[in-house]
């Protein structure tokens, strides 16, 4: 089976195209994702023929849990289909079919190899059900408002506010006044991931306003643990500093990796832009 591994700001992925195999991915995602023992990376993508797109994307992380969606992934697989030479030269635009509905992906500045990439990754969901997140006892009140931010969530005795938004897949964004390098992640992120209020857990953003037209922040990312870069976690980010009205409607969110751009009216569709690389070639033995 040959692959190409990517990255997309330091979020790495294997990327296959499977449209003539069947096999179980969950499992097959355990063992390639495996930094020891496999290939090594964050997620296996799988570029795959659409009825409704220019190509369909699954995404696997290395526990084998499937994601909704996934900026850096959708942006890895544009990448992909422009360096296999699967579209053609001038193309500056295609549509990616996804768990979290269809996304279109723009080479920016002329689709040269470069270049980055946007992704309109849909509108931010809010709605608690839709998120998910279980509201609890005594705090039913937040469902009568249009967005839940701030929301008291105690982990080891430490309250944390969080703000929920959905990007096709659950955030909880908790803002830090310190340098996000202190904050203890490892520690506090499996946690919150797995807390009860989330009945499909929780990606996990710790994040620090520098400007108005800068954040840093780390991830934990569902399924995978502490990541170098999540790019819809970069739209969850924007989106709940946005609602605080900590920044504009475009924010540079430096991330371990690298820096991703987002943008945001407040209204519609939030737009993601970054790198995607290649890495390497090579093939997988059965």
């Amino acid at each position: 089976m040959n692959f190409t591994k990517m990255h997309g700001a330091g979020n790495d992925f294997i990327v296959f195209e499977a449209s003539n195999r069947q096999r179980d991915w969950s499992k097959s995602a355990k063992a390639m994702c495996d930094r020891h023992f496999g290939i090594g990376a964050d997620g296996l993508v799988l570029v795959l023929p659409s009825g409704k797109a220019d190509f369909r994307m699954r995404e696997f992380n290395p526990d084998g849990s499937e994601a909704e969606a996934c900026g850096n992934g959708l942006r890895c697989l544009a990448r992909y289909v422009q360096y296999k030479e699967l579209i053609k030269a001038e193309t500056h635009e295609i549509s990616i079919e996804t768990l979290a509905g269809i996304r279109k992906a723009k080479f920016l500045r002329g689709g040269r190899k470069e270049d980055s990439i946007q992704i309109g990754m849909g509108k931010p969901v809010f709605e608690a059900k839709d998120i998910p997140v279980m509201i609890e006892p005594g705090k039913k009140n937040l469902l009568d408002i249009k967005y839940i931010l701030s929301y008291p969530v105690t982990i080891d005795k430490r309250k944390l506010l969080l703000d929920f938004v959905s990007m096709g897949n659950p955030h909880a964004v908790y803002f830090w006044q310190q340098p996000v390098s202190d904050f203890t992640l490892e520690q506090l992120g499996p946690k919150v991931e797995h807390h009860k209020i989330f009945p499909k857990r929780t990606n996990f953003e710790v994040v620090r306003v520098i400007s108005r037209r800068q954040i840093e922040a780390r991830v934990w990312e569902r399924g995978v643990g502490e990541t170098l870069a999540c790019g819809s976690g970069a739209c969850a980010i924007a989106v709940a500093a946005q609602l605080h009205g900590y920044i504009d409607k475009k924010a540079d969110i430096k991330l371990p990796g690298g820096v991703l751009g987002v943008e945001w009216d407040g209204l519609g569709e939030v737009f993601l832009s970054g790198p995607a690389e290649v890495v390497f070639s090579g093939e997988w033995l059965e």
